[in-house]
């Protein structure tokens, strides 16, 4: 008897071979590429209801100020931890926010290209006007949008390893094992006024990077000297880029929450100012509450014990 199923084992592990050989066998397919990624951030980011008038903001640079590179125990490894895109994961941020109409971003990380471009316009015009004499007659372009509001930053943490673990058994040769690893980014950003130099509001926001590894394997005699053995696995391991845009997208949408909590920015509808706040500092810190005047607009921001004890006081 066991010498059959030792037949049939080894009849069904050949066809799988074959098929596998094939190409007609395949267990994991690859996706067509997409676009417009979408996170829980994103849309939380693009459902924000939006201002009096989008506000002209400039992004020079959104570096990686971590420094550091991809760990490996075997060799050294000289690729980056983190995406070096983050200037354009910021962008793309801000132009999605409340679906396009909070932010109006003016082109800086590539300036010298724009303005080199702008220059041989120019000058292609004024070697082709024609018989216009007068230089004033030749067409010129419009001066480029200026921006209030400078935004800085950058991705300021990457922690690997920060929680690792496992757990498995096996029991007469059955069994499986898992292993998991927890790695985190975190991205700041700030608002600085153009006007006169000072910072507006200041966020952070810090991202899980998760890996997750399943084994399980089968090891049993089946037979005299006959060993069967087989074995499986996944790991699934989130992409850190992914992880850096939704704290990216994090950083916006409560640097925009902070601009209603210190009266910076407002909301066409005032009156949907205070559930946002409300919700933002809920998920922040369970232990700060806000205060609003009759107008919709934030008084101040204090701690709840600090409310009881002056409440405490007053009596």
């Amino acid at each position: 008897m066991n010498h059959l199923i030792f037949k049939l084992l080894n009849s069904l592990l050949a066809t799988v071979f074959l098929i596998s050989c094939s190409g007609a066998f395949k267990p994991i397919s690859s996706d067509k590429a997409s676009t417009d990624y979408h996170s829980g951030m994103s849309d939380l980011l693009r459902s924000l209801p939006p201002p009096p008038q989008p506000i002209i903001v400039a992004v020079y640079k959104f570096r990686d100020q971590t420094g550091q590179y991809k760990g490996s125990d075997t060799l050294m490894q000289y690729s980056t931890a983190v995406t070096q895109g983050a200037t354009s994961m910021l962008t793309r941020a801000l132009m999605e926010a409340g679906n396009g109409k909070w932010f109006t971003v003016v082109e800086r990380e590539g300036l010298t290209d724009l303005m080199n471009e702008r220059k041989i316009i120019q000058q292609t015009r004024e070697m082709y006007a024609g018989d216009k004499k007068n230089e004033s007659q030749i067409p010129s372009l419009p001066p480029l949008i200026y921006a209030p509001i400078l935004l800085e930053g950058g991705i300021i943490s990457y922690e690997s390893n920060l929680l690792t673990g496992g757990m498995g058994g096996y029991y007469l040769g059955v069994g499986g094992s898992s292993e998991f690893r927890r790695d985190t980014v975190t991205s700041m950003l700030r608002a600085v006024s153009v006007k006169n130099g000072g910072i507006l509001t200041q966020v952070d926001a810090k991202k899980t990077i998760l890996s997750l590894e399943l084994d399980s394997g089968l090891f049993r005699y089946i037979a005299f000297k006959r060993l069967l053995q087989i074995e499986s696995g996944v790991s699934s391991n989130e992409p850190p880029q992914m992880a850096v845009m939704e704290s990216i997208e994090a950083c916006v949408y409560g640097m925009i929450i902070e601009g209603f909590i210190s009266n910076t920015w407002s909301l066409k509808n005032k009156k949907l100012v205070k559930p946002l706040v409300e919700d933002y500092l809920k998920q922040r810190d369970s232990q700060m509450v806000a205060e609003f005047d009759a107008e919709g607009r934030i008084i101040n921001v204090t701690p709840k014990k600090l409310n009881n004890f002056n409440a405490i006081s007053e009596k």
